[in-house]
């Protein structure tokens, strides 16, 4: 006997059962909830204009899809209908798997081809002139008598913001982080006695990072100052967080962006740096001084291998771009028909 059919039950109620199931069972992290949440409940908007009534879930087939995506098509990139469509065959997965006599409408949808630029990738003197940018402190303030104290080196505060900026910039790099990873960290989580960083990753799974001796001495130098870091009136401080913010509260993703970007143009010139491209360095400059793939899949939490071997093609172009632009023999060739081309233009003229 096949099993029983539920109702037709409301495309919206079906969307609050995978966001639970995805909370619960797969611990998505809320980022990733929100997202596939979001790009459902934009195809239940276009269903419901379609059919001009709320849509159930049998209202959705292959055509329904195809005229979702065709409309997708003409407002985003190929980048962000293959993720609206990753999210849909999500859905449709663990609708089929609750109920599995009905059809998978997402079966057979061909993924738009993305192709991917390559990452921001700095160099190593780069990343050692960014990771120093905290120490210098020309970072512009808000008023000149905080920049006056700072330069005095008698404001607590802003040299409690430094050592905590280095510490972060350390962590990045250094322990490739991704930057909700960085701002979850609790004061336990480095384990000095061990040398090891305690990281609570994607879907909750946590992993051990060796921690170098420059983060290990930016953490205790940011340990001595971080009491400076509370609310200026009342002295609350988030007493697990260890990067903390403004009015003693742990550090947000954003602040951390900022500051990342900030010293991105200080210290390299790059002002779209950002904290995943510290990770993206912290990885190729692994690859390139000779560790192994996998040891480097465990090191940034990865859970399929074929993510990290994408750092092989990086560093393979990166190889190939330095070829082209020092090497005699890819230089002769370039000269020789940037010569021909002035000369034909020349007899055109």
């Amino acid at each position: 006997m096949p099993p029983p059919t539920r109702p037709a039950l409301a495309f919206e109620r079906c969307i609050q059962e995978f966001v639970a199931y995805l909370r619960g069972e797969r611990r998505a992290s809320p980022h990733t909830v929100d997202a596939y949440q979001r790009d459902l409940q934009q195809l239940v908007a276009f269903l419901a204009d379609r059919l001009g009534r709320p849509p159930t879930l049998p209202d959705v087939g292959k055509l329904e899809l195809r005229a979702w995506l065709a409309e997708l098509t003409r407002a985003h990139g190929t980048s962000t209908v293959a993720r609206k469509l990753a999210s849909v065959r999500a859905f449709f997965r663990h609708s089929t798997r609750t109920e599995p006599s009905r059809d998978n409408p997402a079966d057979g949808l061909a993924t738009p081809r993305v192709r991917r630029p390559l990452p921001l990738v700095l160099g190593t003197d780069a990343a050692a002139q960014v990771m120093d940018a905290p120490r210098e402190r020309k970072i512009a303030r808000a008023s000149r008598a905080t920049i006056a104290a700072e330069a005095a080196g008698d404001d607590p505060v802003e040299r409690a913001r430094s050592h905590r900026d280095r510490l972060i910039l350390e962590l990045l790099y250094g322990c490739g982080l991704r930057v909700h990873e960085l701002c979850a960290l609790d004061r336990e989580a480095l384990l000095l006695d061990q040398g090891t960083l305690a990281v609570l990753g994607k879907g909750r799974k946590e992993r051990r990072v060796p921690v170098g001796r420059a983060c290990q001495i930016a953490h205790d130098e940011y340990l001595a100052w971080r009491p400076q870091l509370c609310h200026p009136k009342t002295g609350a401080q988030d007493a697990r967080a260890l990067l903390l913010g403004r009015y003693g509260r742990r550090l947000g993703v954003r602040q951390v962006q900022n500051l990342v970007r900030r010293y991105g143009a200080l210290g390299a010139g790059r002002a779209d740096l950002h904290p995943h491209a510290l990770r993206h360095t912290c990885a190729t400059h692994m690859l390139e001084g000779g560790a192994d793939l996998r040891v480097i899949q465990e090191f940034l939490g990865h859970q399929s291998l074929s993510t990290t071997q994408r750092y092989t093609h990086l560093t393979i172009e990166r190889l190939l771009s330095v070829y082209d632009r020092s090497h005699p023999l890819a230089i002769a060739p370039r000269k020789a028909d940037a010569e021909a081309q002035h000369r034909a233009r020349r007899s055109r003229g």
